[in-house]
């Protein structure tokens, strides 16, 4: 595989983060559509299939086949290339879609491989290969919640991951286990072994309020959870919006459904 370009990199901010990526003269990063905040005369954006990691051995085919299972994963056909087409050193800066972190891996450091959730990539220095992983236990598939097929991350660059609230990097020990909402695996090394158990007491999988699945993972290899997943805060969200849209009374308002009848919606 091609070598990585080597860029540098700065984050920005707390909660509410952004990455600032340093190209050199003909350096390039790509991103997926939309995640671009801001960047310098001189930098020149193309939209490709896929990665772009293919180049012209790959063949039209190739590329087609690889942007093709992005889709699988709910991404786009096509990622933008960010290259600094002009004189001395440019800067190309990427946003977090939702309040979180963002999670520089160098995958030259973690074996050539990151596996994540489909939705968690940023950004990264061109080179690196984002593609699918299938996760081979049916069980994964059909009741992991947040679905078994993964993306993966390949080559030896830097690459940018994005997640919700805290982010917590956990280096497991060989056989160390733990067992995570599957909502709140943000990625892992692939090492780690990666499956999905039952809750196991019907009561606390019918009114638990944590589902009936945990992903368990176990060692060796460093896994990253995130203590607000996305899927959780659109929920919540979801949850104390209006149902029948009428007028709100008032965030954390103790009157709830009195206060809309004494606005007069019925």
């Amino acid at each position: 595989m091609k070598n990585a370009h080597e860029i540098e990199y700065k984050l920005h901010g707390d909660d509410m983060q952004f990455v600032e990526i340093e190209l050199d003269p003909g350096e390039s990063a790509i991103a997926e559509a939309g995640g671009m905040m801001m960047m310098e005369d001189g930098i020149g954006m193309e939209t490709i299939f896929g990665d772009g990691t293919g180049g012209a051995t790959k063949g039209f085919l190739g590329k087609l086949v690889g942007a093709g299972k992005r889709v699988i994963t709910g991404e786009s056909l096509f990622m933008t290339v960010f290259t600094n087409e002009g004189q001395g050193k440019k800067h190309v800066s990427f946003a977090a879609p939702y309040p979180g972190k963002i999670i520089p891996v160098d995958l030259s450091e973690l074996g050539g491989k990151v596996i994540c959730q489909k939705d968690s990539f940023l950004c990264a220095a061109k080179g690196v290969s984002i593609g699918i992983d299938f996760q081979k236990k049916l069980g994964t598939g059909f009741f992991g919640g947040e679905g078994f097929i993964m993306q993966k991350l390949e080559g030896d660059g830097l690459a940018f991951l994005h997640a919700g609230g805290t982010i917590h990097r956990r280096d497991l020990k060989p056989g160390e286990k733990l067992r995570i909402d599957t909502g709140c695996l943000v990625a892992m090394t692939k090492d780690v072994d990666y499956d999905i158990e039952f809750v196991g007491k019907v009561k606390t999988a019918f009114f638990g309020g944590e589902g009936l699945f945990f992903a368990t993972v176990r060692g060796p290899g460093t896994v990253w959870i995130q203590s607000l997943p996305f899927s959780r805060l659109a929920d919540r969200i979801f949850a104390s919006a209006p149902q029948t849209g009428g007028r709100g009374v008032g965030e954390g308002s103790i009157l709830g459904g009195i206060g809309n009848i004494l606005n007069g919606d019925n």
